[in-house]
């Protein structure tokens, strides 16, 4: 059995997509899932802990980081170009890959078509949490106008587990250190009412899946992780 869970389909184990089946299902069957944990963090006036230190420095971290490795990238591949060296192994396949990875599941999937047309109200927009507009429930198209779904901030922020992929020493750990910033990151938008729990997930899950396949198909090898 955990063999054939850990079997790749398109470079994603099956556990990975069977969870992405099984949550989605989850938030479509139970949507006052999101209203429940988002109330966890309203004290019936406001999100009291949107404007904290932590939810600022998390929230402006993203891309602060994220612009800093994309440049520190091509840096060193223009390094690695004109100097005829291999430093960190960035050469044009890394750059295509580190480009399409950004490009294609924060860029295209989450904020191009979901965020920018499905509609979703952030909590803090919501009736139930003193604002005007509707809740909707997670994958179903809103006529609210809100940017909710899914978290652009989550998907910018799990995005760095296309570099942590990149790495030939000590992958686990840069791993989990990818993973555990866009915890922190996703934790920050939901303190502060920017997005639901589905929102989050599902942008977790869809930088995943599309990381590692553009992996495969650029490096010609499974991830191994």
């Amino acid at each position: 059995m955990i063999q054939l869970l850990n079997k790749n389909y398109f470079n994603v184990k099956l556990y990975m997509w069977l969870s992405f089946i099984f949550f989605s299902a989850i938030f479509i069957l139970f949507p006052q899932i999101d209203v429940k944990t988002s109330a966890l963090f309203y004290d019936g006036n406001s999100f009291y802990l949107k404007g904290s230190l932590f939810e600022r420095f998390f929230y402006n971290s993203v891309k602060v980081l994220l612009t800093a490795f994309t440049l520190g990238s091509f840096a060193v591949y223009f390094y690695n170009k004109f100097t005829k060296k291999n430093l960190l192994g960035v050469d044009g396949k890394v750059m295509l890959y580190i480009v399409l990875v950004l490009s294609i599941a924060p860029g295209l999937i989450v904020n191009a078509t979901l965020k920018d047309h499905w509609g979703r109200a952030r909590p803090v927009q919501i009736t139930e949490f003193g604002g005007h507009k509707t809740f909707s429930p997670a994958f179903v198209l809103s006529d609210q106008k809100g940017h909710s779904f899914s978290s652009g901030h989550t998907s910018a922020a799990f995005a760095f587990v296309g570099f942590a992929l990149l790495s030939r020493k000590r992958r686990r750990f840069w791993m989990s250190l990818a993973i555990s910033y866009g915890v922190l990151v996703s934790f920050a938008r939901l303190i502060a009412g920017g997005h639901f729990l589905s929102d989050i997930v599902t942008s977790f899950f869809i930088v995943w899946i599309v990381t590692h396949i553009l992996y495969k198909l650029i490096f010609k090898k499974d991830s191994a992780i």
